[in-house]
């Protein structure tokens, strides 16, 4: 069995529940009505901020965590690394194949919840996610982007039918996200998911950024390293931007730490 560094254990806090005082963090979920995520802390000091992740497809809180790559990156950046727990390995999002819980309704929890024990809010709690966990950052952004700093979000996008700006809050933070060119497991034209759902388009679905933030700015074409990247600027709140690579679908911790930078965390 791991055990936690001395670190994460100073960083566990207590939860006030029904029953009484629940210890969680590090290794322990903390558990909010309607399911639970883990956190752990940097090494050092007061967390600048928390970054929210949502996993992907048939993965969990505790898998996530096992990413040490990605965790520590988030960490390094002074970020706690927020896990948060899908049902049955999935999300429940809109226009998803499955249905198990109200997930605007829960993520409003964890956010209070992280608001509540952490101190995490509006001026520094960021989301990200991996496919399909990517998509609920993005209808995380939709519901709840008012209460977010920024996302960076990894190889998926909203589903279809996209919502429309008027659907989501009109206060859409600053947003990253990479996606691969040769993803074939959520393409970025998106693709049939059995014969009633279908993945979104990735460049619709940062078009509706565009328009949901309320950019008027120009779309500047950047390229750094192996990414090519398009960002628009004179948003409300900061800058949508779409950053392309070679390769497939994947979560790359080198590219979080880019966006964390670019995000000024």
């Amino acid at each position: 069995m791991r055990i936690a560094p001395p670190a994460v254990l100073a960083a566990i806090c207590l939860l006030t529940t029904g029953t009484g005082a629940v210890a969680c963090g590090g290794s322990v979920p903390c558990p909010v009505e309607g399911g639970s995520y883990r956190i752990e802390m940097p090494e050092g000091g007061k967390p600048k901020g928390a970054y929210v992740f949502f996993h992907g497809y048939r993965s969990s809180a505790e898998l996530q965590m096992r990413h040490r790559a990605l965790v520590d990156t988030a960490r390094r950046h002074g970020l706690a690394f927020v896990a948060v727990d899908g049902v049955q390995g999935t999300w429940s999002h809109p226009n998803a194949p499955g249905h198990y819980r109200n997930e605007a309704a829960f993520v409003r929890r964890v956010l209070d919840d992280l608001d509540k024990r952490f101190d995490f809010d509006r001026s520094n709690t960021l989301v990200g996610g991996f496919s399909q966990g990517a998509s609920m950052a993005w209808y995380s952004l939709c519901r709840s982007g008012d209460r977010l700093a920024g996302a960076v979000t990894f190889s998926g996008v909203f589903w279809n039918p996209l919502p429309k700006p008027e659907d989501c809050v009109p206060d859409l933070p600053p947003i990253i996200h990479f996606h691969g060119r040769q993803d074939g497991i959520f393409p970025l034209a998106g693709k049939a998911v059995g014969s009633r759902f279908h993945q979104g388009d990735t460049f619709k679905t940062v078009a509706f950024a565009r328009e949901a933030a309320r950019c008027e700015g120009d779309v500047e074409a950047i390229e750094v390293a192996d990414l090519s990247c398009t960002v628009t600027v004179g948003c409300v709140r900061g800058e949508v931007t779409l950053c392309l690579y070679d390769g497939g679908h994947q979560v790359r911790p080198e590219y979080l730490d880019r966006g964390l930078t670019r995000l000024g965390f």
